[in-house]
């Protein structure tokens, strides 16, 4: 059975993060435009508690909307950082306006992330007057999809006795709630080829074919891709852009390609491995972004237990392999829990939804995994 306090916030937060998602999801907020930023912005400021204090802080990310903090006070010892991101994935001619179908609520970004976000609005409110806390902010950024540079948050909320970031939730495969405690190291790598133009119907063998160069390059990380390795190394090429015209030899050409693994280091290492030479085209590469991983395991499991009998369920940690910005958090802050949103599926995806009966428990996740931490627990 789950504790007075989370008995009694459980259902008003799941139902207010409801109302609330279908406010935020309205809004087509493709990462990089500073009007849809706003807009989103001045949304998520109105759901937030009258108590809470509204500062804009700059972006990670150039040409990007200030992002957004939200902060609590209170008379206690204990901080907690709740974390979510506005922009997604999709371009406004891509956005599809959220659509109830039964049990589901179809539409662009409800799933990463704005369910979470409503979720953490809800749970900010329901901290409000618990005398343990000395601050409870929570911080929305605005470039999560893609930003390539550093992350410019990190020192800001040093000292916070826990960090909980509202990605997507799941079930593990006993069908228990689960978090989200370990994730893999993210890069992006760009290379581009530099080749020579001709044409392609009375010289084609005077030019050097970039895009046939990155093709080949292509193979070259496709070629590392081990899964099931030590470093457990997904290499995925994933964006290819390369000619101008149908009868031009390629001159030039850009490839982009995710990388994911336990370590950095090992990501690096299939980046290094890059020729500097393909096709007799001169290939220059460049990392576009470094997301560190991430294992709170340890540090967490007191936490998580401590959660799971205040809730009056099972809550376990998981593993997951995408980036998130609780990575970043999570060096600083030893006790940093993710998905803790809804539970939903097909993020940047048409199809994209989110299960709308999640939000309870999902609810009761995240209110037992703040009084745990309003306790101290493995603290």
């Amino acid at each position: 059975m789950a504790t007075p306090w989370i008995a009694d916030h459980a259902a008003p937060l799941a139902a207010s993060a409801e109302r609330d998602l279908e406010a935020l999801a309205a809004i087509s907020t493709p990462s990089g435009d500073v009007a849809a930023a706003e807009e989103v912005v001045a949304v998520a400021s109105a759901l937030a508690p009258p108590q809470a204090a509204i500062e804009r802080l700059p972006c990670s990310s150039q040409e990007h909307a200030p992002d957004l903090l939200l902060r609590v006070a209170g008379p206690g010892t204990r901080r907690i950082l709740l974390v979510g991101h506005l922009d997604t994935v999709v371009p406004h001619e891509g956005f599809i306006t959220p659509r109830r179908l039964g049990t589901r609520l179809r539409g662009s970004g409800t799933y990463d992330m704005k369910a979470g976000v409503a979720l953490a609005l809800g749970l900010l409110r329901a901290l409000v007057g618990r005398e343990e806390l000395a601050e409870v902010a929570l911080l929305l950024v605005n470039d999560e999809e893609w930003r390539i540079g550093p992350f410019g948050h990190v020192d800001r909320f040093a000292g916070f006795d826990a960090c909980l970031c509202f990605e997507a939730g799941e079930l593990d495969p006993q069908g228990h709630e689960a978090v989200v405690v370990r994730r893999k190291s993210a890069m992006s790598v760009v290379v581009r080829a530099h080749g020579r133009a001709a044409h392609s119907g009375s010289a084609p063998d005077a030019g050097v074919n970039a895009l046939l160069a990155l093709a080949q390059v292509a193979q070259h990380v496709a070629a590392r891709h081990d899964p099931h390795g030590a470093d457990r190394v997904t290499a995925v090429p994933t964006i290819f852009r390369s000619g101008e015209a149908l009868n031009v030899v390629p001159a030039a050409g850009e490839l982009t390609c995710d990388l994911r693994g336990d370590r950095l280091e090992a990501l690096r290492a299939v980046a290094a491995s890059i020729p500097e030479q393909a096709g007799g085209a001169r290939i220059e590469t460049r990392i576009g972004r470094e997301w560190p991983g991430m294992d709170a395991l340890e540090a967490t499991t007191a936490v998580l237990e401590a959660a799971a009998t205040a809730a009056g369920m099972p809550i376990v940690g998981a593993a997951r392999g995408g980036a998130s910005d609780a990575s970043h958090f999570a060096a600083t802050i030893p006790v940093t829990i993710d998905g803790l949103g809804a539970r939903g599926g097909h993020a940047h995806h048409p199809d994209e939804f989110v299960d709308l009966d999640s939000l309870a428990p999902r609810a009761q996740v995240a209110l037992a995994i703040a009084e745990a931490v309003l306790r101290g627990t493995g603290l």
